[in-house]
Formats: structure tokens, sequence, C-alpha cells
């Protein structure tokens, strides 16, 4: 072996050393398709045997057919989170599947953009289920099988940085996703002694389905004439690193949660978003130089309204 070949084998047996995750086994909520498709194959290529559900047939079987486990087993199931009696079903298969597991992601969430007023109470409970009411009893079912390892384990659930603001047209989402958040914490406290960790994962604008799927038909049609070179140019005036996350940025996210390098780290909110939350509100005006503010200056004000 080469110093070369030498020296990238012992760097890689360091990080798995470090990462403790090969081997381990994973329970993904909403794996197959967008963020969680990114964070089912992320894990796979840790070397995890995964337990994956999502309510999208087709994607869970391209996530069937496409998907490389070199070694690892996978068990895809198509199933409604939000569905209490089909979350319970797939718990049952994980269960046949491996009776301990180390890691539960809950992907699953979303939302249609409309004003509080508009919505039905049946489309808020909605929201509130899929956004909150599932991750309750999918924790209930995993921390069990958590337990059993004999060692811990770790609960990531995924939020949003509408948690953590005010956004108009979002209101039921933002305040199930703030229950999630605090409910994380919560048990993270409770959860504690049996050495299982619990943290948040709060994403803000990412170029996933479920993004695009939260605007109403009205703002796709304005957009839809929209240039490629001038979003990117809007995502620098809105995100100080300059462009979204990409899935896998919040997959790599995952990854450190439930890896061993966050073995002291639980009850924390992880804000993959390029620096939005830190911001907050400033945004980066062009025509005024690039300077950070939460409202244009006067270059700005003269091209809107002058």
């Amino acid at each position: 072996m080469s110093a070369d070949a030498s020296g990238t084998a012992s760097a890689a047996g360091f990080w798995e050393r470090r990462t403790g995750l090969r081997g381990r086994r994973a329970v993904i909520v909403g794996g197959a398709g967008g963020i969680g498709r990114a964070v089912t194959e992320a894990l796979v290529g840790a070397g995890l045997d995964v337990a994956v559900c999502d309510r999208d047939a087709a994607a869970v079987e391209a996530l069937k057919r496409e998907l490389t486990p070199e070694g690892r087993r996978i068990l895809a199931e198509v199933a409604d989170a939000t569905d209490t009696a089909q979350l319970r079903g797939f718990f049952d298969a994980v269960e046949r599947f491996s009776p301990a597991v180390d890691v539960l992601v809950n992907v699953v969430g979303g939302v249609v953009m409309e004003p509080f007023m508009s919505k039905s109470a049946e489309a808020c409970a909605d929201d509130v289920r899929r956004n909150f009411g599932y991750v309750i009893d999918s924790t209930r079912l995993a921390v069990p099988l958590l337990c059993r390892t004999g060692r811990g384990g770790v609960i990531i659930n995924f939020t949003t940085i509408e948690a953590h603001r005010a956004a108009g047209g979002f209101a039921v989402y933002a305040g199930a996703k703030a229950a999630t958040t605090q409910f994380s914490r919560a048990m993270a406290a409770e959860l504690g002694p049996q050495r299982i960790r619990v943290n948040v994962i709060a994403p803000d604008t990412t170029p996933s389905a479920g993004n695009a799927n939260a605007l109403p038909p009205s703002i796709h049609a304005m957009n839809a004439d929209i240039p490629a070179e001038w979003w990117a140019e809007a995502f620098k005036m809105y995100i100080p690193l300059q462009t979204p996350p990409s899935v896998d940025d919040l997959a790599n996210a995952v990854l450190f949660l439930a890896s061993d390098l966050a073995q002291s780290i639980t009850g924390q909110v992880i804000h993959v978003d390029g620096g939005t939350s830190a911001a907050l509100g400033m945004l980066r005006w062009p025509a005024d130089g690039g300077i950070t503010l939460p409202v244009p200056m006067g270059n700005t004000l003269k091209k809107l309204f002058g």
C-alpha cells in the first residue's frame, strides 16, 4: 500500500471510529423523496441499516430500485405517517426488521401557504397533525426500540425557521413546528438518563419539492417567467452565505447529530439555513452598495418608487 493510500485508509478509519455509525440502524419517517431521500442515502452511505416509510408509493419503489445498499439492509414501506394505524403498522414492521434501533429521523412535514382566516378547521387540523402530531406518535413507538440497544440512541426531528419567526400565510404550520421544537427539547431532558439524545434541524429555503409545493398556484404563476439568474441574485440578498443549502447539506447535519461526534449535544436546534436565522430579516440591498439593513435605502427606493 502506498503512503498516500495508507494515509487515506488511516483517515477513513479515524472518522469511522469517531462517528461510530457503521453497523447501526436508523428509522426515517418520510425518507423516500426530497430531503428524506437525501437523509436515507447519507445514512446508508455511512454504513447504517435503514427502515424507511413514505406515503409516496412511487418514491418508495424508486428508492428500492435505485439505492445501492453496499451490504446494508433496507426496509422501505408505503405508509402515511399522519395516519396513526399506518404509522403503527410501519413500526411493527421495523421491529421485525430490527428489534433495536439507534436513530430515528422524523422528516415528514409540509404546508400550503394560505391566510389563516381562509383555512378551514379541517385544514388547520391537518397542518397540526402533519407537522407535530405524528412526531408524538413516532417518538412513543421508537423509544422502546432505542432503549433496547443498551447504549442509548438519537432522535432527530425536522422543524423550520418559521417556528422562530412570524410568517404570514404559515400560522398554523409555524405553530405546529414550534410545538415540535419545544417537544423535542422537553424530550431531550426527559430521555437524557436513557442516553437518548433529541435534537432538531431547522431549514429555511431549500431547493426541494416540499418547498415548491408550499407555494400556492398564484405565486407559481407570478414566478413562472423569472430567470434562474434573478433568483440567484435574490438569494444573495437574503442568505448571508449567498446560496440556499442543498438537501445534502441537511443530510450532513443528520449525519453529524446521529454520530458520536455529537454525543454530548441534545435539546438543540441546528439551523441549516445559510445564516438567515442569524440575519433576522437583514437584507443585502444591491442597489445600495450591498449594505445589510432590514429596509432599503435611497438607491433601491428610487428604483422601486421613483
